[in-house]
């Protein structure tokens, strides 16, 4: 039996009392800026990161330039819970550094009575997910979501004896600690292989005695039939814009949404123009040009007129080596090159037909490809590699701060 296990044992074998936040705190005071001559840092909600929980910067202020929300006194231990947008989870436990300085009333403070709960441990209450599961239930609004200062004190938290407490809050505390130290030293390996994968993108095409063909010359290069936007639909058959691409690429959602056509539509026009496959490489030739993409099977899509070309998967460059390389820098200078003094760049058809790629023999691809497919997953797989790894570490964190904030009622 550990010490824990022990003081539970000798101190709250049955379960402990609940009490709501608001009767384990206590009151605290705004500022009066009409006598006040001396300078402060002012604390907004921006002030505080929201992985660390860290304040990270602050303005100084004095009466003549205080922002009307800057009244709240805080002071050394206290909790800030960021209640507007509650969710971005803006919440910090004040240092020496900001006692008896000034936060937003965007905060709600949360100053613990030392004699019923432990500091940290409201801490470790306030960053945990039962409690941000109460929070997405009470808050208010659609467009500028917000929760009251009192619905926050009205939330009820297990209360174990002071030396229980206290020992948790030691185990999440070292537990946290590892944790960040761990997640630093992979982020920084992160860091290492992305600058190592840069590199191998910039040089494996450097290759000798190979040689050089047009696109042109070894597959189709093609776009789509005029698609008006009055022919969208909000279900159908996935049609695909210079967003959505680049969305694809960066693995984030597209903040346009997602758009669709009819099937009718899409048969009519891909009897036109042709229809886009596995393997084909969808490249933007409109805006933010040159990021490619692979289609991944033979599902129906349609892609945006001239903003998205299709370059046809064929037997003499295997798609994910041309895509690698439209990654290299090699490709990058040479679109540079070519739109460097267009007012608005755009990648057409004819200048894809004519981009020089290198044409190495096909076991000669297959090996590079497989270099970067294993510096990609590294890199940017959240399902395996080093994201992946980081993410693990958070979630075992979160899952033993939850199990071990979570007491049964005593009766």
């Amino acid at each position: 039996m550990n010490k824990l296990e022990r003081l539970i044992e000798e101190l709250c074998p049955n379960g402990v009392e609940y009490k709501s936040i608001g009767d384990c705190i206590k009151k605290i005071d705004n500022i009066k800026w009409k006598n006040e001559k001396s300078l402060f840092q002012y604390i907004d909600l921006s002030s505080v990161d929201r992985e660390t929980h860290n304040i990270i910067e602050t303005t100084e202020i004095n009466k003549d330039n205080a922002p009307s929300r800057a009244q709240q006194i805080v002071k050394f231990g206290d909790i800030l819970f960021g209640t507007t947008r509650p969710l971005l989870k803006r919440y910090c436990q004040i240092n020496a550094t900001y006692h008896n300085q000034i936060c937003s009333t965007g905060f709600c403070v949360l100053r613990p009575d030392l004699s019923i709960i432990n500091a940290r441990w409201l801490y470790h209450i306030v960053s945990s997910f039962t409690f941000m599961d109460y929070v997405e239930k009470h808050q208010q609004g659609a467009s500028y979501p917000s929760i009251s200062d009192s619905d926050i004190k009205k939330y009820k938290v297990p209360i174990p004896p002071l030396p229980v407490q206290k020992e948790i809050v030691r185990i999440l505390d070292t537990f946290s600690e590892l944790t960040s130290e761990l997640t630093s030293e992979l982020t920084s390996e992160l860091t290492k292989r992305k600058q190592q994968y840069q590199y191998y993108k910039n040089n494996l095409f450097h290759i000798n005695n190979v040689a050089w063909k047009k696109i042109g010359e070894v597959t189709q290069v093609f776009s789509a039939s005029r698609v008006h936007k009055n022919e969208w639909k909000s279900t159908g058959v996935p049609f695909y814009r210079a967003s959505d691409i680049i969305s694809f690429f960066y693995r984030v959602e597209n903040s346009r949404g997602k758009v669709f056509i009819s099937n009718n539509l899409y048969h009519n026009l891909s009897n036109k123009s042709g229809k886009f496959q596995k393997e084909d490489i969808l490249i933007t030739g409109g805006g933010t040009i040159g990021i490619p993409y692979i289609i991944p099977n033979d599902n129906p899509i349609y892609i945006k007129d001239a903003d998205v070309i299709c370059i046809k998967k064929n037997k003499y460059v295997i798609s994910k080596f041309l895509y690698y390389y439209f990654l290299s820098t090699n490709f990058k200078e040479y679109l540079l090159n070519i739109t460097h003094n267009a007012t608005i760049a755009h990648y057409t058809i004819s200048q894809i037909e004519k981009t020089p790629i290198p044409v190495p023999p096909l076991e000669e691809q297959e090996r590079i490809v497989s270099i970067l497919d294993r510096f990609d997953a590294l890199c940017n797989d959240l399902s395996s590699g080093l994201p992946a790894e980081i993410e693990a570490r958070k979630k075992q964190y979160e899952y033993y701060r939850d199990k071990l904030l979570t007491f049964k009622e005593a009766k």
